[in-house]
This record gives C-alpha cells, sequence and structure tokens, in this order.
C-alpha cells in the first residue's frame, strides 16, 4: 500500500538581528514575535519567560498534529483493493442458492421474494440500450451497455451459472418468451441475435452480476421496452393449467405459489412413451424458471434444489404479490432446450 504523502514544513529564514522587523515563518512564528514583549524578570503571579515559551511551543506542535490528523481524514490516502476480480470473475452457485452473501455485498439471485427487472437503473447501474427497434420478423441485434453510477461501461462480471449475462425477451402479452445469451466486446458493449417474430412492445430483461472496482459482486436484473412496429393485437393468457406438451414430452408441476412464503414447485418431464426424461444439465443445472407478472411484468427469476435422476425439479417459489403470472420453464434433454409454459393464479 503507498504511504500517505508527506508534509513538508518549510524551513523559517535567519533573523537580520535581534530587533528584525521579520518574523520567522513556520510553527516557531507565534512564539518568536510573543519572545519580544514578554518581560525580562518574573515577579509575583507570573511566569518565567522560559516557561511561558516552553508551553507556547508545546501548545503549536499539538495544534499542528491536530490539523494535520484533521487533513489526513478529509484526504485519505489511496488504496489498493485486495482479491480484486479480473475482468471476468468465475462465479458459480449451487443450485437453489437464493440470497447470500461475498464479500460483504448482499447478491440476490432471484429467489421469488421479490419481483424485479422493472426499471432501467438499480443498485446504481443502469442499462442503456443501443438498439430498441426491430422489423417484426426479420433477424437484427440488439446491443446494449451496463453502465456504472460514474456513466462507465461496466466490462467485469462474474460467470454465473455458466454465463455472464442472461438475456429475457418477451412480448408485453407474455407471448414469444426467449433466453438468450449476448456476448460482450471490449469498450462493454453486448450483442446477441435477435428476432422478435411479431409486431409490438417487448421487454428485454438483463440479468447480471456485476464486479465493482473494489471486488463487491452485485447481482441485478434491469429491463427495457423493445419495439417492433406495426399492428398490435395482444394475446389473452391461456388458462391456468399444471400440464402442458412440449415437442411430445409432457411437463407437469405440483404445488401453488403463495405470497409471501416460500412454496416448493416440483416439475417432471415425462417422455412420449411415458418415462421421467433424462434431463441434462443446463447453465449449471437441471432447469431454470422464470415467472413474469401480468401487467407490470414483474420478473422473478429461481434456480433449483439439487436433483437426483428420475426426480423432480424442485423450485422453491415467493410470489412477490397476487396476480396471474406465466411461468418458463427450461429443461434440456438429448442436448436440446426446450421451454414449458404454465399460466398460475396467485390469491
Amino acid at each position: 500500500m503507498p504511504e500517505p504523502p508527506s508534509v513538508t514544513r518549510p524551513e523559517a529564514p535567519a533573523a537580520a538581528g535581534p530587533d528584525a522587523s521579520t518574523a520567522p515563518a513556520g510553527p516557531d512564528a507565534l512564539p518568536a514575535v510573543l519572545d519580544r514583549d514578554l518581560p525580562a524578570v518574573a515577579g509575583p503571579g507570573m511566569v518565567d519567560r522560559a516557561t511561558l515559551r516552553l508551553a507556547l511551543t508545546v501548545g503549536g506542535l499539538v495544534l499542528a498534529v491536530l490539523l494535520g490528523f484533521g487533513l489526513g481524514r478529509l484526504n485519505p490516502p489511496p488504496t489498493t483493493a485486495s482479491g480484486a476480480a479480473p475482468a471476468t470473475a468465475t462465479h458459480s452457485h449451487a443450485p437453489g442458492t437464493g440470497a447470500h452473501s461475498h464479500g460483504g455485498a448482499t447478491v440476490t439471485q432471484g429467489d421469488g421474494a421479490d419481483a424485479v427487472g422493472l426499471s432501467l437503473s438499480s443498485a446504481g447501474y443502469t442499462l442503456t440500450p443501443l438498439t430498441v427497434e426491430f422489423t417484426p420478423g426479420r433477424a437484427g441485434e440488439l446491443r446494449f451497455q451496463i453502465r456504472d453510477e460514474r456513466r462507465r461501461p461496466v466490462t467485469r462480471f462474474a460467470v454465473v451459472h455458466d454465463k455472464p449475462m442472461h438475456l429475457i425477451v418477451v412480448r408485453r402479452d407474455l407471448t414469444g418468451y426467449q433466453h438468450l445469451h449476448p456476448t460482450m466486446a471490449a469498450d462493454g458493449s453486448w450483442s446477441v441475435p435477435l428476432t422478435l417474430p411479431e409486431a409490438g412492445v417487448w421487454r428485454a430483461y438483463a440479468d447480471f452480476t456485476a464486479v465493482a472496482d473494489d471486488g463487491r459482486q452485485t447481482a441485478v436484473t434491469l429491463g427495457t421496452d423493445l419495439a417492433a412496429p406495426g399492428g398490435y393485437a395482444p394475446r389473452p393468457l391461456p388458462a391456468p393449467a399444471t400440464s402442458t406438451t412440449v415437442d411430445g414430452f409432457t411437463v407437469g408441476y405440483e404445488g401453488t405459489p403463495t405470497v409471501g412464503a416460500a412454496t416448493p414447485l416440483r416439475f417432471q418431464v415425462l417422455t412420449p412413451g411415458g418415462p421421467a426424461a433424462a434431463l441434462e444439465p443446463y447453465l449449471g443445472a437441471y432447469g431454470h424458471l422464470v415467472a413474469l407478472r401480468e401487467g407490470d411484468l414483474g420478473y422473478v427469476h429461481v434456480h433449483p434444489e439439487t436433483r437426483r435422476d428420475g426426480d423432480p425439479v424442485t423450485f422453491s417459489l415467493s410470489a412477490p404479490g397476487p396476480g396471474r403470472y406465466r411461468m418458463f420453464f427450461d429443461f434440456q434433454v438429448g442436448g436440446v432446450v426446450r421451454t414449458a409454459a404454465f399460466t398460475v393464479t396467485v390469491d
């Protein structure tokens, strides 16, 4: 650690003689000036000149120390953070991890306690989209940056569930769900190919863990709207159901989310022939669950508990409030990732 800058005291110029009109400079100036007006001898009730001079000198030194301490408090010496994370810090969590801390900073991994993604800015970070308009049905590219409180592009992110950035895109009627993984350029600009298949207003969620200059990690989910101009005909949500079919796989779940209480939701994937499908790890887990609330599109991302082969994939979800939600369950079989979607009503 570099030493704090030292303060050099200027030397006092030599006096021309005992009657010099120029007083010496520096901390000794006050005793020297007063010394000329002190009586030569001490009488009753008076302090002799030597004693008073000594007291004034000591007082001046104490004052200098106090001033130096105050200036040090106002201007602390620079420090070097120990253990600062590299440009991309490897960081992973066991399945089912909820809110926890790293280096004193709280890292929330989406335990379902709160809906997030409702704002462009949160926890000192801002999502800055560089492209916001797309032609419906035509391949495009989404580009954006994450900036800190000083408006600097953030370039250090922790790798969480195998990726430094998770991007969720969905239309405002909760159709067209996509789970994407952008790549970052050296200047902190993220990009990913994106096709918005139909006209309407779409919502994009950037789900990441930023690494600050001092190594602190902060998990944040930020949201922004994307536009696909054209006639928008929103679809009503499908009726609530606990089972659906995806590419011949039957996916069902047990459990009912409740407000303010963690409830287990157990998802089972069956093959077309009936037995349980051989699920494969996807992004470090046997499944991922995203729930979006109808209306404000509040975002909840939940990671599963540990699982043995053949067991259901279990998530612990606490709904942030009443309403209708669309749940998206990602799973992988035979190297192919599929998504099962469910509507659920939370009272």
